[in-house]
């Protein structure tokens, strides 16, 4: 897996290499200070994964998910998306522009490390912590509610979608839910395209505007 790291802080374009690279299958192809960079380099490098500080100089980190992930991008790359605590408002506008994941700065290794093959699975991981925090915030504004499915959502594919919007993964979906995993993949596959979205954070950020889950 190849991995791009676009942070304006040194130290922690450092930290993200050697944790990233510390694993036998992830390469860093290039670390880079600022959003322009980031986005030549990824054009050019065509890694994997980008993982993206929100704050940067030049391109932000949401102008540059839009530049490489967005709808209209022919050939996206997965991006996953590095935040703070008051960050909320720009959450909404990163999924809009097709960022596949949430991670905290202090989130620990081993959740940066899955956040990136997450993404290459073409999966999603949303920080525990974000996901409550964030999640809420747009699902509070009137401006981003819902639109309604294409179709009914079935109970259970409501109760696969109230729970990944809870931040839980397929395999605590399935023992809390008493299936296996593979059904969980199915009605989350089948609401997905209902919801019209693309991936879990998609679904997660739908739940929370529509009040599907409790605050």
């Amino acid at each position: 897996m190849r991995v791009l790291i676009a942070d304006d802080q040194e130290l922690m374009r450092v930290g993200f290499r050697m944790i990233l690279e510390a694993q036998p299958d992830i390469t860093v192809v290039a670390d880079v200070a600022d959003g322009r960079a980031a986005v030549e380099a990824a054009r050019r490098l065509r890694p994997d994964v980008c993982v993206l500080d929100i704050r940067m100089p030049g391109l932000d980190g949401l102008q540059v998910t839009r530049l490489l992930a967005g709808p209209d991008v022919a050939d996206p790359v997965a991006v996953v998306v590095i935040t703070m605590f008051d960050d909320d408002e720009y959450v909404d506008t990163a999924l809009q522009y097709g960022a596949r994941g949430f991670l905290l700065k202090d989130c620990g290794p081993a959740l940066l490390v899955e956040a990136v093959r997450a993404a290459v699975r073409g999966d999603a991981l949303v920080a525990p912590q974000v996901t409550v925090r964030l999640l809420r915030h747009f699902r509070d504004r009137p401006q981003v509610r819902a639109t309604a499915p294409v179709e009914a959502l079935t109970d259970r594919e409501s109760d696969v979608v109230r729970a990944v919007a809870r931040g839980l993964t397929n395999q605590e979906i399935a023992g809390e839910l008493f299936v296996a995993v593979s059904t969980v993949k199915t009605h989350l596959a089948a609401a997905q395209a209902k919801l019209g979205v693309r991936n879990r954070v998609e679904v997660a950020s739908w739940a929370w505007r529509a009040g599907l889950v409790d605050a």
